[in-house]
């Protein structure tokens, strides 16, 4: 449980001391653990900003340790309105990001432009471009890759760019949707990233589709929900920064694919379950909330009908009566 509440091993052993010794000083806690008295008073203000340390009333000018459940309690509440914070942030970003691409691309014609940004029509287009940009590359490429499993034809045709680049050093990080787990192609080939030094990590929902290439030029489509309306590349700061910061947002909050994925530890569900959960309560059908997570029309219905069975709700508004009231939404 010390663990969960995100402390170092230093002040864990300081924090166990004070809950087996509530009276300790920090000059009996640097004799008691054999520790310098920066690193104790280090350790003693990590657990006051943790709320784990409060002011004694019994002794004035000293503190007290909060028992290990009533800290954790007070932790998750922090955690859960960052993780909210950090949604909304990234719900504005989402929007703005998609607006500035689309407003840029209107004003583009198609090929290019004085600045280096133009539109590419067709598939050929995009991809012709993606290979001049992989073999140009020498630093990073972010990448994001929403709709859940991947067709065999785009991992095909991927493999032999991400390759050359690993070979040559490139970083890359690339987010999937939660949903390619249970892909044996798509994971299988992020396996494969994995173990030539590339980095992957998964989330329920991702921002649509995009390459940044070290940071200078980034390829998006111009309408994620019509891809023949073709992509922009651009090196056009401002969108390229937004586009960045996108991705970085979603990347702190996304799971490393050789981890498991967490549950909240208050409702068991996990991020997947309780995006459904929103989405449908949202209004989203069952299809198009497939669509945002990258599953089928069947595995929404599987997972709505087994968090029906969990709430014991015998129709999906009473089940989204009872989320509400559980705190699950």
């Amino acid at each position: 449980m010390l663990a969960v509440m995100g402390l170092d091993a230093t002040s864990e052993t300081v924090y166990r001391a004070l809950l087996a010794d509530p009276q300790g000083g920090v000059a009996d806690l640097c004799r008691r653990l054999d520790l310098p008295e920066a690193r104790v008073r280090q350790a003693l203000d990590e657990l006051a900003d943790l709320e784990l340390l409060r002011a004694s009333r019994d002794r004035p000018g000293a503190l007290r340790p909060v028992s290990p459940e009533v800290g954790l309690e007070l932790i998750l509440r922090r955690q859960e309105a960052e993780l909210l914070r950090r949604q909304q942030e990234l719900a504005e970003s989402k929007a703005a990001a998609a607006q500035a691409v689309a407003e840029y691309a209107e004003l583009r014609p198609v090929g290019g432009s004085g600045d280096g940004t133009e539109r590419l029509v067709g598939l050929d287009a995009i991809q012709g471009k993606l290979e001049m940009l992989a073999r140009d590359v020498t630093r990073e490429c972010l990448s994001v890759m929403p709709g859940g499993a991947q067709s065999q034809a785009s991992l095909d045709a991927s493999r032999p760019l991400d390759d050359d680049a690993m070979r040559r050093g490139v970083s890359l990080l690339t987010l999937y949707q939660d949903s390619v787990r249970n892909d044996p192609a798509t994971l299988g080939y992020a396996r494969w990233m994995t173990e030539e030094g590339g980095l992957v990590r998964t989330c329920p929902v991702l921002p649509p589709r995009m390459l940044v290439f070290d940071r200078e030029v980034a390829v998006v489509p111009i309408d994620p929900g019509n891809t023949r309306a073709g992509a922009l590349c651009t090196r056009e700061p401002g969108i390229v920064a937004s586009l960045i910061a996108l991705f970085e947002q979603t990347w702190s909050s996304a799971v490393p694919l050789g981890a498991d994925q967490p549950q909240d530890r208050a409702t068991g569900l996990s991020p997947g379950e309780r995006e459904l959960l929103s989405l449908l309560a949202g209004g989203l059908t069952d299809e198009a909330a497939g669509k945002r997570l990258g599953i089928s029309l069947r595995t929404v219905r599987r997972q709505m009908a087994a968090l029906m069975e969990r709430l014991d709700a015998s129709s999906r508004f009473e089940a989204g009566l009872k989320a509400a009231q559980r705190g699950w939404l």
